[in-house]
């Protein structure tokens, strides 16, 4: 790690013992976390303020406002009861956050149990009762002779390390750390969750939406069908234009299973993700019209993005358990100083252990300092410099991703509100010319040649509007995500969350207001 230096030799070292412990610090690096990236905005060109219109599902324009705080429930802004219910269903029985939650709960006990053993004494009480035989020969008898007795002890055992270096404080910081990198897990786990809620819900209606409209496309081919055989019977059109016609409803009609396969895959996935088996639980049947489009879109500021993202804060948690543990490899270079003691009772009968005279104690102390280890604390040092190097670059690459994060988010409104836009002007289009196609079909003005294509066209022009409308619900799903969520603004947790973790995640959220 730059700007540490080297261990010194070991006459040094006793130096700078006396120097440290009249100091009262702890040696190794003091954890500072890094500055957001000096930029103002996501994207090389900047985006428009709002993006175009569309008419019908979805269409509305987005406007994006800089600065502005997310929500901390922010599905809710799709104003769908239906995708509300299913994403608390979700929180409230999803194993994965559960397991989050409880590996939360492990690392505080952790800490807990450490944070008592390491800083304060320990304190025992023992007592044994041992049987003895002794020959008066060891003690130089000319006349030697065999004892038996019992001897009887009870005492109290007290032994204290005195932490000058920090090596104990600095452990205690790591540990610290982890628990600060298993809350950020606990919100990346809530806003996965969330966030995988919505967008099944949201592919879910895409289907729904792209089956209705097969079906549509396919009553319109039978009723082509029939147009088709009408001609035939009047000697208008060939036989062959029938079985085209046969052929093209046969290859709509082939689409369908596939889409619904895939329908019934996302309701076992919304199933799963709500923390239910897909035979346990009906899920509802969303409908992209039944989902509103967010008008007004909160974008945080770059600078604040490196505080929001719980996978970044998770990052930084990382490094700065990391740094923690420069500390402790550096203090392991340094002397290490105990104080032990007993008092108690000894003798030959139980009634008489706390008698007079029985008294005994024991005070004393001891002091090692490392001289000679072959490399081995040092390395160990370097070591934990080279983890946290890699623990930082590990924090730069998230940061970058999460920027990556969100300008594709923002690219991509922009660019689906144009798409959209385009697909409903083709959709509408590819509806008229079929229109006209069938009307002039019938007058015998065109050929069926030209009434296929129309066909095709107008069933091309349907679903990919569908796909259209769900990207756009979908990218505003993923902005959301990509921006953090909006953790630090959510209420308190429902009943319905395990007590311990609601408990764990309404203290951290308190104290990031603070911060904040």
């Amino acid at each position: 790690m730059p700007g540490i230096a080297s261990p010194a030799p070991a006459a040094a070292l006793c130096a700078a013992a006396l120097s440290v412990l009249a100091a009262g610090c702890a040696v190794g690096p003091d954890f500072h976390a890094p500055a957001p990236p000096d930029t103002e905005q996501y994207t090389r060109s900047p985006l428009p303020g709002e993006t175009v219109a569309a008419p019908g599902t979805a269409g509305a324009p987005q406007r994006l406002i800089a600065g502005a705080e997310i929500p901390g429930e922010w599905w809710q802004l799709f104003q769908s009861p239906a995708l509300d219910r299913l994403v608390r269903r979700a929180l409230a029985d999803s194993p994965t956050l559960a397991a989050a939650q409880a590996t939360l709960r492990q690392a505080r006990e952790n800490l807990s149990a450490e944070s008592g053993a390491r800083l304060l004494p320990q304190v025992d009480a023992s007592g044994s009762a041992t049987r003895e035989r002794i020959s008066s020969a060891a003690f130089g008898s000319a006349n030697p002779s065999i004892s038996n007795f019992t001897l009887y002890n009870a005492s109290v055992n007290v032994s204290y390390t005195f932490d000058i270096f920090g090596a104990v404080r600095r452990d205690l910081e790591g540990l610290q750390a982890l628990i600060d990198y298993q809350s950020f897990q606990v919100e990346g786990a809530y806003l996965a969750l969330t966030a995988n809620v919505v967008t099944a819900a949201v592919n879910q209606a895409s289907l729904r939406g792209q089956i209705r409209a097969t079906q549509d496309i396919l009553a319109l081919q039978e009723k082509g069908l029939q147009l088709v055989q009408a001609q035939l019977q009047l000697g208008a059109v060939a036989r062959a234009d029938v079985l085209a016609q046969q052929t093209q409803i046969a290859q709509t009609r082939a689409t369908l299973p596939p889409l619904q396969k895939q329908l019934a895959q996302s309701e076992h996935l919304l199933a799963v993700l709500s923390g239910a088996l897909p035979s346990q639980v009906d899920v509802p049947e969303f409908e992209l019209a039944s989902m509103t489009l967010p008008r007004e879109l909160p974008v945080s500021l770059p600078s604040a993005l490196v505080r929001q993202r719980p996978d970044i804060r998770a990052n930084e948690a990382l490094m700065h358990q990391a740094s923690a543990q420069i500390g402790v490899a550096t203090a392991a270079l340094y002397p290490q100083i105990s104080l032990s003691g007993s008092l108690g009772s000894e003798a030959l009968t139980a009634a008489k252990l706390f008698g007079a005279n029985t008294v005994i104690s024991s005070l004393g102390g001891s002091v090692l300092q490392p001289l000679f280890h072959g490399g081995q604390l040092t390395a160990r040092r370097r070591a934990a410099i080279a983890a946290y190097d890699q623990a930082a670059a590990q924090y730069r690459q998230t940061v970058l991703q999460a920027f990556q994060n969100v300008a594709d988010a923002l690219r991509a409104l922009e660019d689906d509100a144009r798409t959209l836009q385009a697909q409903s002007d083709a959709a509408t289009a590819a509806r008229d010319t079929l229109d006209l196609t069938e009307r002039q079909y019938k007058l015998q003005a065109v050929s069926y040649l030209s009434l296929l294509n129309a066909q095709r066209q107008y069933q091309q022009t349907q679903l990919a509007l569908v796909q259209a409308q769900a990207a756009r619900l979908a990218d505003t799903a993923a902005l959301f995500q990509a921006l953090g969520g909006g953790w630090w603004n959510r209420p308190p947790p429902p009943p319905a969350l395990d007590a311990a973790g609601a408990a764990t995640l309404r203290s951290d959220h308190d104290t990031e207001r603070e911060v904040r």
